[in-house]
């Protein structure tokens, strides 16, 4: 008998589901892949534990916010790129750094908010805030990495794909080339050489940085046009920061143009609702 048999007349079995893959979890799968790619070739990471502490708060947060404030069990695959980046971005010695980073990040989401947004990146906001308040404790992955090209190779063909398919890719190749061409400006005004003032984008801090600091759905405006000029904007701050000679200039950049450009869109929405309402009430 075949399966169309139990059905009425007229009617087929339906075809069965194609599995498709979630593309939430592209994002952990990539920061997965850096983590492994980059500690077993170069060692980028301060220890295995230490990322692990991360990972675990980062969750336990996320959680325990979820439960208290939405009621429900979340899906884990944010806070757990939010717990990895924070392993291994961060750099001390102590283990507290590790877990309060991780806090500060999720908690971030739950308390920094304007009509149900988020403003900052959550962490961007930890990194940055530990980085302010505990210079003498707290650094960031600098060139640990060792700008491997067979490394990097990998991790941006990953990234780009991933990024391609969340339609995110202009805002990465927009900052991309904010930087290159502000490296050529710095070049001149500073009388390093251009190979030192770019050679930073190929380490692995910035792998992570343009892969899912500024490409956030979260914590990005929309629009297209709007998500490349903020891009741009970030590049340009962090531009300046280079010159005054802050060596956490990227983080710092989109710590504050991140949110001021949220806040302004957030409120532009709030007014034209407001327009709407008076008129609807006309």
């Amino acid at each position: 008998m075949t399966t169309a048999g139990f059905y009425p007349t007229g009617r087929t079995a339906p075809a069965p589901k194609k599995w498709q893959f979630d593309i939430r979890y592209a994002a952990p799968l990539l920061i997965t892949a850096i983590l492994i790619i980059g500690n077993q070739s170069f060692g980028i990471l301060e220890s295995w534990s230490r990322t692990l502490l991360s990972i675990v708060t980062s969750i336990a947060c996320e959680i325990v916010c979820s439960l208290l404030v939405h009621r429900k069990f979340p899906n884990l695959a944010s806070a757990y790129v939010s717990g990895i980046s924070c392993g291994i971005l961060v750099r001390s010695p102590d283990f507290w750094p590790y877990a309060l980073v991780a806090a500060i990040s999720i908690l971030s989401k739950y308390v920094l908010r304007v009509d149900g947004r988020h403003l900052w990146n959550p962490s961007n906001l930890g990194i940055s805030a530990l980085l302010f308040l505990a210079p003498l404790t707290v650094a960031s992955l600098g060139i640990q990495w060792g700008n491997s090209l067979h490394a990097m190779a990998v991790i941006w063909l990953l990234g780009s794909v991933i990024v391609w398919r969340l339609r995110r890719f202009h805002i990465c190749a927009t900052y991309i080339v904010s930087f290159l061409a502000f490296g050529v400006i710095r070049h001149f005004i500073t009388g390093h050489t251009l190979g030192a003032e770019i050679a930073p984008i190929t380490g692995p801090m910035y792998q992570l940085f343009i892969f899912f600091m500024i490409t956030d759905p979260k914590s990005t405006v929309h629009g297209r046009n709007r998500q490349m000029l903020v891009a741009f904007l970030v590049a340009a701050m962090e531009n300046v920061l280079r010159l005054t000679g802050d060596v956490h200039a990227p983080y710092y950049a989109l710590f504050l143009v991140g949110p001021a450009a949220n806040l302004v869109e957030i409120l532009s929405v709030r007014r034209a609702r407001n327009r709407e309402r008076l008129t609807a009430a006309a």
